[in-house]
């Protein structure tokens, strides 16, 4: 990415986090973070990755409710940025966290079953 993509996706990033913020608080919904925001080398396209606090259906209902706002999401862009073109926005969500919290428990059951004498599973 050049300087100008990443100081534009760094825009977008600030900008998602305060308007989730400000205007998604909805407690039928799960707690939306930014992790992080790709933009097209033409700044035409922003990929946006969202972690959503929640079980599998807050989050499908949550990704359902910014696929639905993603026209008023996009004009909040353009309201607060000034770009000659507004981004065209994607929604992610960001498993990262999740593939993270898998591996710690793989980890701990590692060091439980060396501790305890037993071989562990290598499959």
């Amino acid at each position: 990415m050049s300087l100008r993509t990443d100081r534009v996706a760094s825009l977008i990033k600030e900008e998602m986090g305060l308007l989730f913020t400000r205007d998604y608080t909805d407690p039928a919904y799960g707690l939306i973070t930014v992790t992080d925001v790709h933009v097209s080398s033409d700044l035409r396209i922003a990929k946006i990755y969202v972690s959503i606090l929640g079980n599998h259906e807050v989050r499908e209902k949550t990704m359902k409710m910014l696929e639905d706002n993603k026209k008023s999401i996009r004009s909040s862009i353009g309201s607060h940025l000034y770009l000659k073109f507004i981004p065209e926005v994607q929604f992610y969500i960001d498993e990262t966290l999740d593939r993270v919290e898998r591996i710690n428990t793989l980890i701990k059951q590692i060091h439980q079953n060396n501790s305890s004498g037993q071989p562990t599973d290598r499959t």
